[in-house]
């Protein structure tokens, strides 16, 4: 039985889909103006984690993740380069569909863009209008929290609380608001920028953010949804907001388990770019294989923070290289079922438990263990390799021969010598052998 988390409650619940086998998922995604943080990833890997064990466990999951394709970030940026924001945004999407894919997250069922879904956003807050939820100042829209029931309900705050915390987060529109918790659903176009706005009934602008995933999770899951998740910081206001606008259009429960994963913190401090300790996942996979990056991103309970370090990342280098020759390795001799079978049902045991993935981990190594005790064949090899993959990790039989490995040796050291023209050499005909390397700081790694 899967017991989840649920942020709202604060809780465990036992795991119950609302359409029988089926699991209706949506994942908040990037606002796509820059290369992903290691903050990003670190949410990206844990919500795939949870989605494939779900699929190892036979549930059929619908995942959805958004691109916020609509942001001031994004039309400054696109007007700074000369083009259109569909093209810059296109161009951010496809660097971190790339940049995903090397860490082995699996696509997205769908990956809706909020420009294609501006007929909707404008229909959803008409409802919210009618029915008397939301109001009209000067073009801008905004949802009368004072209306809504329970409003805070995620934060588990007063709206004494609340407001005092959102202080820092009162805009230029705060002008127009009836109360400050009020949150904007369409704002009025400053014509700042001669794209990114569209026709309304109440004039030329765009929508506020947190509308966005309100209707991209109705039109593609429907009403009511299973799991909804996202980083610890979107539980006020983003997803507070997304509760009391989805809620007051359809008099239903929006989301049945709230899931929010930890931070990631930069040698013991906060990540930021004032402190100069901002990491992303691009820069991270120009040093070091994507399956090292995954499985350490993978390896601590979703819930809580991460603390990243480089020497860290080599140790869990370290670590999932025993576990790659552990797959590796020729099959030994028969085995004991009953065996194999006990580290399956403990290895459930800790993923049930709220997709506890430090302690399913810890099983796994105790699997290897077992595995090189003299207790491989096929079917172990399936096992151990399915369990993998549920952090990411795609094994592969690929046993370098001698040949691959005496040209990196002689890679290694073209490059420490600056003969980059032999490195070059060399690095091409292991191309033509079907090896990719990368360049670091401590010699060549190879993606396999």
């Amino acid at each position: 039985m899967i017991k989840i988390y649920d942020s709202l409650t604060r809780k465990f619940k036992e795991f119950i889909p609302i359409n029988g086998n089926q699991v209706l998922m949506y994942v908040c995604g990037p606002t796509v103006y820059d290369y992903i943080h290691i903050g990003n990833a670190r949410s990206i890997a844990a919500f795939d984690t949870i989605r494939k064990y779900l699929e190892y466990r036979g549930y059929i999951v619908k995942f959805v993740s958004n691109f916020t394709d609509i942001d001031d970030r994004i039309l400054k940026r696109a007007k700074k380069e000369g083009i259109a924001p569909r093209e810059f945004s296109n161009k951010y999407i496809q660097k971190f569909s790339n940049d995903i894919k090397k860490i082995h997250v699996k696509k997205a069922d769908c990956n809706p863009r909020v420009s294609d879904y501006m007929n909707e956003i404008i229909a959803f807050i008409e409802i919210l209008k009618d029915k008397g939820f939301a109001y009209e100042t000067e073009g801008n829209v905004f949802f009368d929290v004072s209306k809504s029931k329970d409003y805070g309900k995620l934060a588990k705050k007063s709206l004494d609380e609340l407001l005092t915390g959102a202080s820092g987060r009162l805009g230029e529109e705060n002008k127009y608001k009836l109360n400050d918790l009020d949150f904007v659903l369409w704002k009025s176009s400053k014509n700042e920028f001669s794209e990114g706005e569209w026709q309304s009934p109440w004039g030329k602008g765009r929508p506020g953010w947190h509308i966005e995933c309100s209707v991209m999770s109705l039109e593609t899951l429907g009403e009511s949804i299973d799991i909804h998740g996202g980083g610890a910081d979107l539980e006020f206001p983003h997803h507070t907001n997304e509760i009391a606008q989805s809620e007051a259009k359809t008099g239903k429960k929006f989301v049945n388990y709230w899931m929010h994963n930890g931070f990631v913190n930069i040698n013991d401090e906060k990540m930021s770019k004032s402190l100069g300790n901002f990491v992303t996942l691009r820069d991270l996979l120009s040093e070091y294989d994507g399956d090292v990056i995954r499985f350490f991103l993978s390896a601590q309970h979703y819930r809580k923070p991460i603390n990243f370090s480089v020497n860290l990342l080599h140790e869990y280098e370290k670590k999932l290289k025993y576990l790659k020759n552990t797959y590796r390795q020729t099959f030994s001799s028969s085995i004991i079922i009953n065996e194999l079978n006990k580290y399956i049902a403990d290895f459930n045991r800790e993923m049930e438990a709220d997709f506890n993935a430090a302690n399913a981990l810890t099983v796994i190594f105790e699997f290897a263990h077992w595995i090189n005790s003299g207790n491989y064949n096929d079917i172990v090899k399936e096992e151990f390799k399915k369990m993998m993959h549920i952090f990411g990790v795609e094994l592969s039989d690929t046993i370098l021969s001698e040949e691959v490995t005496k040209l990196i040796e002689r890679r290694n050291i073209a490059k420490k010598e600056k003969n980059y023209i032999l490195a070059d050499q060399l690095r091409d005909k292991l191309g033509e052998m079907g090896i990719k390397v990368i360049d670091t700081s401590e010699g060549v790694r190879i993606i396999e």
